[in-house]
């Protein structure tokens, strides 16, 4: 089965390192033009290098927690591609949080980067779906894809923020989902457990003990790496995946089904 996006045009938030690096390339490689946007302008340039002279792929640079950054990033694309098929929420962040501390604010930041952020660019662009699809009676006019974590299903004290920002990105992804089905824009999730992004290497440079505590606690016992979410997340932005929609999809190697709430959820 194809899982084909060729000739689609995407837009990938955090593609500047990590996960949401990987899905933005793997697009490209498999014929979509993509829009790689994140708030690190010199990490882009760095990552990307003369690629934007290709014409499938560009860059755009700015804190997409400011509406009018929003608009800006969504302009871009119009003008380098005519449209946009295909948005990725990829854009994430994870800070500690300590839950008897007052002035701990890691709620309200993470529910502002992990969430409302992806709100936001989503009620933009399925607009911007909507309105070029007019005309067009059949077929879905596009696909969302916001990355969570198990961390949302998970209760752990030095995760709050995190855990609560992802619980909420899932319930945003099914109210979406099924907002927007009347105008055949579906909208899901990839969930997922210990990949090998930049937050995770950042860990495992401090704490090398920790990935045998990661390890341990993973069925598959090993670490996902990023080409793996990013063949989850082609699915559901294909039109194989055409009647899926406000799903939530697993990609843990099998850690939820036995991890106890003790252990972090990265």
């Amino acid at each position: 089965m194809s899982f084909s996006i060729e000739g689609k045009t995407a837009i990938v938030t955090g593609a500047a390192n990590g996960v949401g690096l990987a899905i933005a390339r793997h697009f490209t490689d498999h014929g979509a033009n993509v829009m790689f946007a994140d708030m690190d302008e010199s990490r882009l340039q760095a990552e990307i290098g003369d690629a934007p002279e290709d014409g499938h792929i560009r860059y755009f640079a700015g804190d997409l927690r400011e509406r009018l950054t929003i608009a800006n990033l969504l302009s871009a694309t119009l003008d380098a591609f005519d449209r946009v098929d295909i948005l990725v929420n990829g854009s994430r962040q994870i800070l500690p949080s300590d839950p008897l501390d007052l002035d701990d604010n890691s709620v309200e930041a993470l529910l502002q980067q992990n969430m409302l952020t992806s709100l936001r660019l989503s009620q933009m662009v399925a607009k911007r779906m909507i309105k070029q699809a007019e005309g067009q009676t059949e077929g879905q006019i596009g696909s969302i894809i916001n990355l969570s974590s198990i961390a949302s299903r998970r209760s752990h004290p030095d995760l709050l923020g995190y855990s609560i920002s992802t619980a909420a990105l899932d319930q945003m992804t099914r109210s979406l989902a099924v907002a927007y089905a009347p105008h055949r824009i579906r909208v899901n999730a990839v969930a997922f457990g210990s990949v090998m992004s930049a937050s995770l290497k950042g860990i495992l440079k401090e704490k090398p003990d920790f990935r045998n505590d990661i390890l341990s606690r993973t069925p598959m016992g090993r670490i996902a790496g990023p080409q793996e979410l990013a063949e989850a997340v082609q699915y559901l932005a294909s039109e194989s995946a055409g009647f899926v929609t406000g799903q939530i999809l697993t990609v843990d190697g099998g850690r939820t089904l036995v991890d106890p709430v003790s252990a972090p959820a990265h």
